[in-house]
């Protein structure tokens, strides 16, 4: 009954007319985000971050937080409906989860079924979200409650379990993604340690007495390094866009999808718990699933409109999965759930089992925000798809400098400092030259973001227990978490050195 009395109250905070507004854009501004090739959700939340701060700057602080990751999370799963567009007119997926709509969505197009395709993608996302929303109703306060039974020691051992998670399925290599990982917490270290207050690698520059902003790391790395990208590679894609003809899909294609969209946002929502997996698994393992049980899986590859069904269902459940170790343990799965992370933070919001005692109304107010939204998606996206597919072609020379301008001044807005526009500069030359050698971005930033809690955490068990680090694997709950997360990085480890194919999720 508390659950249903703090969902209510949720709803009466996301039906303010002003979160209402900001919900609308974050769904609109992530559709676009979705349909144009190579932004990808993370660039899109981390972008609109200064953004937000502007917008909601004459609010209450506790009103601001609420407004503005409202607005960020539509971003999110906006971009996870939009990326079914490309993949399905261009063959070119939005972002990395989309790809495997792309093997049948493509093909559906070019027989004349692209109206079809794109309606079955729009209708199986709307069901998955509703469904991922529900388990996250049911799921988040009793994880919630069980979280804050734990003490220091457990939470030390919780987000190093969240680390390795992420970054044992990061990119084309565990080495590098490691190695990002290693990078990040390197670079959270630095500034006045809040205990001695003694300056860490700050080299006598006053800006960095209060450490490397994540805004600064995130906008410059995933944004900035995607205009870098544009640039120096003539990254744009100049395919030729199917036609669509009929919107609304037929009886039989509703039919045909129904027990898909149902089995993708299952597999979807359970994936998308598990800190690491993301949806590009979720959309993989879904796609495998409908091949397998179907009666004709030689269709797979030659327009089956189920294997649009599930892996969009997936992909989309996958994101509102994510949102739950988010909220209840403050564990980000995914490169976006990390740079959402780092916007509530910012507000002095902290992700976690405290969240829903100490911000009842962001957390709830979300959740609520996200129903709302995923209303507003279905209603944009059916009449709208062929508006979306114009919005393709739009030239990268006008992209980019919407894109770089957005950047500098959002975070110019936020910092009022020079020193972060270079330091934002460096953050994009950085970005671009480390995903062309297939470094992953997402870990550096998900260490960045839990580095000092993780530090936090570490000195209280280490108070607790009179400087003995024998308490992290005494405590029961502890040692799983640490023997979970050292398997999590050994099992990929060891398949590819028996020379198996470790399937890893590049979405991070």
């Amino acid at each position: 009954m508390d659950t249903l009395q703090y969902l209510l109250s949720g709803f009466a905070t996301a039906l303010i007319w002003y979160n209402l507004l900001f919900a609308f854009a974050g769904v609109l501004i992530g559709t676009m985000v979705g349909v144009l090739p190579g932004i990808g959700p993370i660039s899109g939340v981390a972008l609109l971050i200064p953004v937000t701060t502007s917008l909601t700057s004459g609010l209450p602080p506790e009103a601001a937080a609420t407004s503005s990751i409202i607005l960020l999370a539509g971003v999110y799963y906006g971009a996870m409906y939009g990326g079914s567009t490309t993949s399905i007119l261009l063959n070119t997926p939005g972002e990395s989860s989309s790809v495997v709509t792309a093997l049948d969505g493509y093909p559906m197009a070019k027989q004349g079924r692209a109206g079809a395709a794109l309606s079955i993608a729009a209708i199986g996302s709307f069901v998955a979200g509703l469904i991922s929303l529900i388990g996250l109703v049911l799921l988040a306060e009793p994880l919630s409650n069980v979280a804050l039974k734990m003490g220091p020691a457990e939470e030390f051992s919780l987000m190093v379990l969240g680390l390795c998670a992420l970054s044992g399925l990061a990119g084309k290599s565990i080495t590098k993604a490691l190695l990002m990982t290693a990078f990040g917490l390197a670079v959270a270290t630095i500034g006045i340690d809040a205990v001695s207050g003694v300056a860490r690698f700050t080299f006598d520059i006053p800006e960095l007495y209060q450490g490397i902003e994540f805004l600064t790391v995130a906008v410059g790395m995933f944004a900035l390094g995607e205009v870098f990208k544009t640039i120096l590679e003539k990254d744009a894609d100049s395919g030729e866009i199917a036609k669509i003809n009929r919107i609304l899909p037929t009886k039989q294609d509703l039919k045909d999808s129904a027990m898909p969209i149902v089995r993708g946002s299952l597999v979807g929502f359970f994936k998308g718990i598990v800190p690491g997996s993301g949806a590009t698994l979720a959309s993989f393992l879904s796609y495998l699933l409908e091949k397998k049980i179907s009666k004709h899986p030689e269709k797979f590859g030659k327009g089956a409109i189920e294997g649009v069904a599930g892996p969009e269902s997936a992909n989309n459940a996958a994101s509102g999965g994510a949102m739950i170790p988010l909220l209840t343990l403050g564990i980000p799965g995914t490169g976006t759930t990390a740079v959402l992370m780092g916007a509530l933070i910012m507000y002095n919001v902290q992700p976690g089992p405290l969240l829903f005692e100490e911000h009842p109304s962001i957390a709830w107010g979300l959740i609520a925000s996200m129903f709302i939204g995923n209303v507003m998606l279905l209603l944009l996206n059916m009449p709208l798809v062929k508006v979306f597919a114009k919005i393709i072609e739009t030239p990268a020379k006008y992209l980019i400098p919407i894109i770089v301008t957005i950047s500098i001044f959002g975070v110019y807005a936020v910092q009022m400092s020079v020193f972060h526009l270079m330091l934002l500069l460096a953050c994009g030359v950085a970005g671009y030259f480390l995903s062309k050698n297939d470094y992953p971005i997402a870990p550096l930033v998900l260490g960045l973001v839990l580095g000092p809690m993780i530090e936090n955490n570490m000195r209280r068990a280490l108070t607790i227990s009179s400087g003995d680090f024998s308490i992290f694997v005494m405590k029961p709950v502890s040692l799983i978490f640490l023997i979970i997360a050292v398997l999590w990085l050994a099992i990929p480890f060891v398949m590819k050195l028996r020379g198996k194919k470790v399937i890893v999720n590049e979405e991070v």
